[in-house]
């Protein structure tokens, strides 16, 4: 069964992520075309946690609803929220291939962005994306983020180091736009 709904918005629903979700997560680090872009290792299911820690991450399943699956929905993606509990919350997404440029992107993160300004008493939100994602760094952009800096050569990924790109949104920008 699906976790409990934390949000919807016209097309997606957020769900919290629970143990039978974990096959889903998984795919993350299993699918090239989302490990290398979100910089993952392959994990196998008794390494991958859902935390229960009061400060651990806000783990969200972004969900279509539907009558083709037994339980009601389809998994297409994924959305975070770290640090949210003691430090400026930074959030984490992706999208199953299938569906990417369809706007579910957009507005999975969007919601999240809400659930964060009304869940957490905090000034800004942060996320990071490799320089080479010009999907993801198009996305922040599009939802009023701005680029505060650049970690050069930050991670081994696909062959080759890779410089991370942070942004932040603050809750006024948010709330003005």
């Amino acid at each position: 069964m699906p976790g409990a709904r934390v949000t919807s918005g016209e097309r997606v629903t957020l769900r919290t992520a629970e143990a039978e979700d974990i096959p889903f997560l998984q795919r993350a680090g299993a699918d090239p075309e989302l490990r290398y872009s979100l910089g993952h290792k392959v994990k196998n299911q008794g390494q991958y946690e859902i935390s229960a820690n009061r400060n651990g991450p806000d783990t969200l399943i972004v969900c279509l609803e539907n009558e083709e699956h037994a339980d009601g929905i389809t998994r297409i993606g994924q959305v975070a929220v770290m640090d949210g509990h003691y430090k400026r919350p930074e959030l984490g997404y992706w999208l199953v291939p299938e569906v990417h440029g369809e706007g579910y992107g957009k507005e999975s993160v969007s919601l999240v962005i809400d659930y964060v300004f009304r869940s957490y008493n905090t000034p800004a939100i942060g996320a990071q994306a490799f320089d080479f994602n010009e999907a993801s760094r198009g996305l922040l952009a599009s939802l009023g983020f701005t680029e505060e800096g650049r970690k050069r050569q930050f991670m081994f990924v696909d062959g080759a180091h890779r410089d991370m790109v942070q942004y932040g949104l603050l809750r006024e920008e948010w709330e003005d736009a």
